[in-house]
């Protein structure tokens, strides 16, 4: 990795993702995880202090390493959240181990996203549920 990857290019996903514009969706999404969740491209950790008292433990799941360096700044000293270095693509955890999949603005961001979509739904318990917020136009095709 170079300079550009490993020091410029966290510091400008941090702070795109800052837009004061975004904390309504990011609020709404992050505010409905509930038990033990999966935050597919933790980033920088900006949804980290949103989630609520009903989550009991954050597994967040980044690839770049300088960002989960961020994200461990960001988290609070009584937060529970175990950083994981990795593709959404292979998740590296149990399956039916997550109560919540939260993923917000990360689907554009992985080259294969049919498949981290079947990790997030292979990891997900049979009541869990996937919460998500992405940017793009809609569409009416099922998928």
């Amino acid at each position: 990795m170079g300079f550009y990857s490993d020091v410029v290019l966290p510091r400008l996903c941090d702070l795109a993702m800052r837009n004061r514009h975004l904390l309504p969706y990011r609020k709404r999404v992050v505010g409905s995880a509930r038990g033990r969740v999966l935050e597919i491209g933790v980033g920088s950790g900006l949804n980290l202090p949103l989630y609520s008292n009903s989550v009991r433990e954050i597994l967040a799941l980044e690839p770049a390493p300088r960002l989960i360096a961020m994200a461990q700044c960001s988290a609070g000293a009584t937060m529970r959240v175990a950083f994981i270095e990795g593709s959404a693509e292979a998740i590296p955890l149990d399956d039916e181990a997550i109560d919540t999949v939260v993923s917000t603005w990360t689907l554009c961001t992985i080259p294969r996203a049919s498949a981290a979509l079947h990790e997030m739904r292979r990891v997900l318990k049979p009541s869990g549920r996937l919460v998500f917020v992405e940017h793009g136009l809609s569409s009416e095709e099922s998928v």
